[in-house]
């Protein structure tokens, strides 16, 4: 077949494997790799503002749309910045390719320091392999094709971040097509003999129960997991990383577990359960270290990670589809009857002069969802998060494992711009210091979030954790007067009243991305994260003696 230049070869890879955008800030060792995006117009571009921006909006879009989706930064000053996004979406199970331009070849033989480098030209590569699951230095255009094919092959395998560096003079060099994506071998007689006992296993038990967590999101198994609970009859819970899973999905769905932070008839269900079928969910403190009750992992039958695990024993190699598969080839009513719905979500806000509290705006989205319909949505880390588990289920994208802060707004555009979709984004206001100016970025970018800006003049979920230190305390900041020099539209709410009508003129506005600065008493939170922090304060108390 005939050679193209590998800038080329590499982007019509990238939109084979399944990306759809490419998210980006240029800089000089990227620039000839930048204008060749430009030029062949292979995957759109949108540029932000910094690279952190660019990682958390790749990895929103990666997530949105169960894809890969590419971050294209500089080296060193670039990829070093992107290390922090690259991380959460390694934490969280989110296929972003990272794309790094880089020192050419004879660059690197000068003998001199480079700027950008830090220690040596490797540095950035021996860092990256630590946030991803694959790596390749496109140093060789003859092997370059088949490097671009294992590494994006990884994304798409594992659904986590991959890392590519791009010397800057290898962008024209003539290179072949990359082959085409082969999936793992199929293992169906391991996947029929997991089926089976995993089956055998819920008959036999008397409150059989079924939780699920990101990866049927990350593989786009929502409706097999659907039609599955259907079958089985079984009450289905998400994850708190999984809120917002089967938000579309005709299930049986009763809530999001929570442990002691959440609502006590899903965590019944969930820790009563004597046979505890999970399906994608990621075994960490924020999904069950909030609960008294330790759920015996012996009760559990975990799919995760291409691997089935009952007790003691696995089953590798098995993809969560294959599995899921299996499952429904054989899949029979367990329960009688299909578990009832849960309570209705707290709705009907007052529109009055009473001060607003967190639950307030959880009223305010019930309300305005009841009238219009859902909309995704993109929470930061913080009592926005918290307060988004009492909001009726919707999709929703947050770093709900790793927890960092400054990725709501990013996301937010990440959302919008993979699923056209006009987002909501919670944040907080020390959240929204550190990378809500991205949305000066959304008139040039055709988008019109809406963001509820929850500013209660410091780090909340800090405060809520350490009660007292004046370290946890932020300055005034007006963010709605801001809103408006960065081609929004910004309002404050300070009561029932004002949020409910600024809410609806942010709806009714599809020209301009509104921002809402919600005003809070910087000592009340929501009722998830008041139940949050007292259950880990009772557990660091109970680790001290």
């Amino acid at each position: 077949m005939s050679k193209q230049p590998l800038a080329h070869v590499l982007l019509n890879a990238l939109k084979a494997y399944g990306a759809a955008e490419i998210f980006g800030i240029p800089g000089d060792f990227a620039l000839p790799f930048f204008k060749e995006i430009d030029a062949t117009k292979t995957l759109p571009l949108h540029t932000l503002s910094h690279e952190p921006g660019v990682g958390f909006a790749a990895d929103a879009a990666a997530r949105m749309r169960s894809s890969l989706s590419v971050a294209a930064v500089t080296y060193g000053a670039g990829g070093l910045n992107m290390i922090n996004p690259t991380a959460q979406a390694y934490a969280e199970k989110s296929p972003v390719v990272v794309i790094s331009g880089a020192p050419g070849k004879e660059e690197g033989a000068m003998g001199l320091g480079l700027h950008h480098q830090v220690k040596h030209l490797d540095s950035q590569l021996l860092i990256y392999q630590e946030v991803t699951c694959a790596q390749a230095v496109l140093n060789d255009a003859e092997t370059a094709p088949a490097e671009i094919a294992r590494v994006l092959t990884a994304a798409r395998v594992q659904s986590r971040p991959v890392y590519i560096e791009f010397p800057r003079d290898m962008v024209h060099a003539p290179a072949s097509p990359v082959p085409g994506f082969t999936p793992p071998p199929a293992n169906h007689d391991a996947a029929a003999t997991a089926a089976h006992e995993t089956l055998t296993a819920l008959k036999a038990a008397k409150k059989p129960a079924l939780l699920v967590g990101v990866e049927i999101r990350r593989f786009g198994l929502e409706d097999k997991v659907a039609q599955l609970a259907r079958k089985l009859r079984l009450p289905v819970a998400t994850s708190f990383m999984g809120r917002g899973l089967l938000s579309d999905a005709d299930a049986p769905l009763i809530g999001a577990y929570l442990g002691l932070a959440g609502d006590a008839p899903t965590r019944e269900v969930i820790e009563g359960a004597d046979r505890l079928l999970m399906l994608g969910v990621i075994l960490c403190d924020t999904n069950f270290g909030v609960s008294t009750q330790q759920i015996d992992r012996l009760r559990m039958i975990h799919a995760f990670d291409r691997q089935v695990r009952f007790g003691h024993h696995l089953y590798p190699e098995i993809g969560l589809a294959e599995y899921l598969d299996a499952l429904l080839a054989i899949a029979e009513p367990i329960a009688a009857a299909a578990p009832s719905a849960p309570a209705p979500y707290p709705n009907g806000l007052q529109a009055d002069d009473h001060p607003l509290e967190p639950m307030d705006v959880a009223r305010a989205l019930n309300d305005l969802f009841a009238k219009k319909g859902p909309m995704p949505i993109a929470s930061d880390m913080g009592d926005c998060l918290f307060t988004a588990m009492d909001v009726a289920p919707t999709a929703l994208v947050a770093p709900a494992y790793y927890a960092t802060m400054g990725a709501g707004a990013p996301m937010g555009i990440g959302l919008e711009l993979a699923s056209g979709r006009r987002p909501l984004i919670l944040v907080g206001d020390g959240a929204f210091q550190m990378t809500g100016w991205e949305l000066g970025n959304a008139p040039r970018l055709g988008i019109t979030p809406i963001v509820l800006l929850f500013n209660n003049r410091a780090w909340g979920m800090l405060k809520a954790f350490q009660p007292g230190p004046a370290y946890n305390d932020l300055d005034e900041w007006r963010f709605a007067d801001l809103a408006d020099r960065l081609g929004g539209v910004g309002e404050r709410a300070a009561t029932g009243a004002e949020l409910k009508s600024a809410l609806d003129r942010a709806v009714a506005d599809e020209a301009n991305w509104r921002l809402i600065e919600i005003m809070l008493p910087s000592d009340r939170y929501s009722g998830v994260l008041t139940r949050f922090a007292n259950t880990i304060k009772q557990r660091s108390a109970l680790a001290r003696g």
